[in-house]
């Protein structure tokens, strides 16, 4: 996965921390629980805000 598979990532998220308000978690734990996430790749540093805001409104409709 790259950081540009929003939704995988967010499904990844979703199964990996059942239970979770996506709405409440911080960006530092959201970026560090994606690059946690079995078959991630990508560089850390590619990530930036509006990535993390796209993961969380997807892992949002997720849920």
């Amino acid at each position: 996965m790259k950081w540009t598979d929003i939704y995988e990532i967010a499904a990844a998220l979703a199964d990996a921390h059942p239970g979770v308000d996506p709405e409440q978690v911080r960006f530092t734990d959201l970026h560090n629980w994606v690059l946690e996430l079995p078959g991630f790749d990508d560089d850390p540093k590619r990530s930036g805000e509006k990535i993390l805001e796209a993961i969380q409104m997807a892992w949002i409709a997720e849920a």
